[in-house]
């Protein structure tokens, strides 16, 4: 396992900022790390990160215990902590090649930080000095600092914060690309970015863990209600669709095409056939809607 976490905590005078969480990460998966604000995400990135050390449990990177390894581990990993702590007077070029020796990168350095400025972008902006760059830029020159001495585990905290949607799809594609080959945990609060990235997500609230899981899975499992998009061929009125029996609610699309909602314990398939057939008309579409991620989580932390 690239990650391994077990029992962890961390207790700030009588308050638990992180309580009993354990999960486990192989390589090769992009894991999404949500919660809501204060519910303990930053804290178990630090800790991962060797940056604040455990109240009580054990984590492991790469099979190194934190707290114990924790200068090795700092050299296995590469950390985006939410606020991007770059020196603004600095030159991106020159900057990044400070990164490099601080890695303890002695060999190619000039081609080291070129391979890092064209994979995050920043060929126009090399240059320029970090203070002058926009927010998305800094971003990116904060990527690049996170891979300069090429990690095994990725740790990444509000990645595409400030980004535009063209710069959103490039560190997007990084990141799945990284995550071929590497362990990338990723915190977020935009649920798209989760959905476009990311096969599994970890989900804490209040500093404990309340989800561990595949996003399909998650949005089948939490949910009451079961929702279909429905379209008949020949003319159908909303009140028709209501009075079946177990629908909850119907709203129309548009062309005899209908959103109908019901309990997870009705049959809304059987019912619409069922419909059908008694009123001698056809479904051409039917298609049964998932449980969004933003959702699962509202549902999962309130």
């Amino acid at each position: 396992m690239s990650i391994e976490v077990n029992r962890l905590c961390k207790k700030y005078g009588e308050q638990w900022a992180v309580n009993d969480v354990s999960f486990n990460i192989p390589t090769g998966q992009v894991v999404g790390f949500l919660g809501p604000n204060g519910a303990g995400k930053s804290t178990t990135m630090k800790m991962l990160t060797c940056f604040i050390t455990p109240t009580s449990g054990t984590a492991k990177v790469s099979g190194l215990t934190v707290g114990e390894d924790d200068m090795a581990i700092r050299r296995q990993i590469g950390y985006l902590p939410e606020h991007n702590p770059l020196y603004y007077d600095m030159y991106v070029k020159e900057y990044l090649g400070f990164v490099a020796n601080l890695c303890g990168i002695t060999k190619n350095v000039p081609k080291r930080v070129a391979e890092m400025i064209g994979r995050t972008g920043l060929e126009r902006e090399q240059a320029k000095k970090i203070g002058t760059l926009s927010k998305g830029y800094k971003q990116r020159v904060g990527m690049a600092q996170a891979l300069m001495n090429d990690p095994k585990v990725l740790i990444l905290d509000e990645p595409t914060s400030g980004l535009d949607p063209n710069q959103i799809t490039e560190i997007r594609n990084l990141i799945r690309s990284i995550g071929e080959e590497r362990t990338v945990l990723l915190s977020t609060h935009i649920m798209q970015e989760v959905e476009a990235m990311c096969s599994r997500v970890i989900i804490i609230n209040q500093g404990t863990l309340v989800a561990d899981d595949n996003i399909s899975t998650l949005q089948q499992q939490n949910t009451s209600d079961r929702a279909f998009v429905v379209q008949f061929k020949s003319p159908v009125k909303a009140s028709e669709l209501k009075a079946i029996k177990g629908i909850k609610t119907v709203s129309v699309i548009k062309d005899n095409r209908f959103r109908v909602s019901a309990k997870a314990d009705v049959n809304l398939q059987e019912a619409l056939f069922g419909f059908a057939v008694k009123t001698n008309n056809i479904i051409l579409e039917q298609k049964e809607e998932e449980q969004s991620l933003e959702n699962v989580f509202r549902t999962l932390t309130n």
